[in-house]
């Protein structure tokens, strides 16, 4: 299937927001007929009233697709060079794409902001997406670590029908205490069955101080109480996490790695938290734990493995382009 990349740009409160649509050339020239979007336009190519172009019957119609949610800024040709990838497979296989820019990052207006404060941004990518794909009528929210956490916190503000599932990649808990546990049981542990541990300690070229220091003051932050718990009023973020994921109805897939501490402390935090309690086990979640990948997927075969379980993932939902 061949496919088309198009770069739009829409309005979210008040400044423009820069996207990338993959979708089959069919689908392009349905959405560009319309003159809804364009690089060429930066006015504002979609946001307005003006109705979405009829889709020929003649022509395949996604109702499905995939919005990718990026997290903070990174280096171009990391795991964001992935979401490339991504969603060109993706829109290769059937299921339009889109990535966009947050208010604030890249080419968006605005102030930067943390992914607990993204949701108009996410809301107004979805009208977005609609707008430039009019045949989508379920679209699924793609993140990994903290975008899988603005995914969930999106649902836990916003209940939104459009939405038709979410893929949680390594999503982000993160706290002092959660950080210093997972560096204890995990880091810590490991280090201690190492060879050159022992050799480095033995020659004496280990700093015994300053390791038993960064010990035990991993040790005291471990033990400290959560905001939760500090302030049972207070939501946290890791809450707000917890209740989108437990009041969302449609499908989702977490994909974790076997090689990174953030999947590792967001198995702790889950296993730990009341409020985490019979999430990860609950009927509409299906898990794929990748034990050879690291943080961002960042070999070719573990890209790979993400996009096989994401496109496996996304055809017991139906919805794809037929070829």
């Amino acid at each position: 299937m061949s496919v088309v990349e198009r770069a739009l740009l829409f309005p979210c409160e008040g400044e423009q927001l820069v996207a990338i649509v993959a979708a089959s050339s069919q689908i392009q020239a349905v959405a560009g007929s319309g003159n809804h979007c364009g690089s060429d336009r930066r006015g504002g190519a979609v946001g307005d009233n003006r109705p979405s172009p009829a889709v020929p019957e003649a022509l395949p119609t996604p109702v499905c697709g995939v919005l990718i949610i990026v997290g903070g800024p990174q280096y171009r040709v990391g795991s964001h060079r992935q979401f490339v990838l991504l969603s060109r497979r993706l829109a290769g296989e059937g299921y339009p794409a889109m990535r966009f820019d947050y208010r604030g990052m890249g080419d968006a207006g605005g102030a930067m902001r943390s992914f607990e404060d993204v949701r108009a941004d996410i809301g107004a990518a979805i009208e977005a997406f609609q707008r430039a794909v009019p045949s989508l009528r379920r679209i699924v929210l793609w993140g990994l670590c903290d975008a899988a956490s603005a995914a969930l916190l999106y649902v836990q503000a916003t209940p939104d029908p459009r939405l038709g599932g979410l893929v949680l990649l390594n999503p982000w808990v993160r706290s002092e205490a959660s950080q210093a546990r997972t560096q204890i049981k995990h880091y810590y542990g490991r280090r201690l069955l190492q060879k050159d541990f022992w050799s480095k300690l033995a020659s004496g070229r280990m700093e015994v101080g300053k390791s038993v220091r960064e010990l035990l003051l991993a040790a005291i932050r471990s033990r400290r109480r959560t905001a939760a718990e500090v302030d049972p009023v207070r939501q946290s973020f890791q809450d707000g996490m917890a209740a989108g994921w437990r009041g969302f109805a449609g499908q989702m897939l977490l994909i974790l790695s076997g090689d990174d501490y953030t999947a590792k402390e967001f198995l702790e935090y889950a296993a730990r938290d009341q409020a985490w309690a019979g999430l990860l086990e609950a009927a509409n979640v299906h898990r794929v734990d990748l034990a050879a990948a690291d943080h961002t997927f960042s070999s070719c075969l573990l890209r790979s493995q993400v996009e096989d379980a994401t496109l496996s993932w996304l055809a017991t939902l139906g919805g794809r382009q037929q070829r």
